[in-house]
This record gives C-alpha cells, sequence and structure tokens, in this order.
C-alpha cells in the first residue's frame, strides 16, 4: 500500500504530465472542472480542480469526498502510484473496475483523449 505522501507525490507529477502534453491530451486537460480522487484503501480524498492543464490540490481530507466534484476519481493507492508511473493502463483499469471515473457526459468525451 503506497503512502499519502506518495499519493500526493503522484498526483503532482500527474499534473505535471499534464501540463508538458500536447495535442489531443493538452485539449483535454484544458478543463476548467472541480476535481476528487478518493483513494479507498487509506480511505483519503485528495480535492481541488483541473485547470489551466493542471491539477490543483487543494486539500487533504479524511473519508470520502466531502462534496460532489465534477470530475470524481477513486482507486486504491497502488493503482495510482503506478498509473501516474506508467505501469497501469488508465483504460484497462477503469475497464476492470479497478479505477472508477465519474463526470458528465461532455466532460467524459473530452476525457477520454487521455484514456
Amino acid at each position: 500500500m503506497a503512502t499519502i505522501t506518495e499519493c500526493r507525490d503522484a498526483l503532482d507529477r500527474l499534473s505535471g504530465n499534464l501540463a508538458r502534453a500536447e495535442g489531443g491530451v493538452r485539449g483535454a486537460a484544458a478543463l476548467d472542472r472541480t476535481l476528487s480522487c478518493h483513494v479507498t484503501d487509506l480511505d483519503t480524498t485528495f480535492t481541488g480542480r483541473l485547470a489551466g492543464g493542471r491539477i490543483e490540490v487543494d486539500s487533504t481530507v479524511e473519508g470520502p469526498p466531502p462534496a460532489k466534484a465534477q470530475i470524481r476519481l477513486a482507486m486504491e493507492s497502488d493503482d495510482l502510484v503506478a498509473m501516474v508511473g506508467g505501469r497501469l493502463n488508465f483504460a484497462k483499469a477503469w475497464a476492470s473496475g479497478r479505477v472508477r471515473l465519474e463526470a458528465g457526459f461532455r466532460d467524459l468525451l473530452r476525457l477520454r483523449s487521455l484514456l
């Protein structure tokens, strides 16, 4: 099981990756939406925004998300770290239920290029 610090570092790396992306990925990451990432095995949620092509984490709270974000992710800590590290494919993890992604239909269409 990864630690909260390792998960936060993974989100920071993902933010940097999105900021350096080009083409369709850059366009998908250019959304301005509230975001939550619930790390289920640590029962911790990172909340913030996807804005300007970056993930801005505002807070870390114990338990499930305190409010319904426009884009909601849920997964185990090891899966978060593995996905950002390139050892776990997001689309396969999502299709198998290891990762949950909830968002509005339009946002899902734009985010599909990130998959």
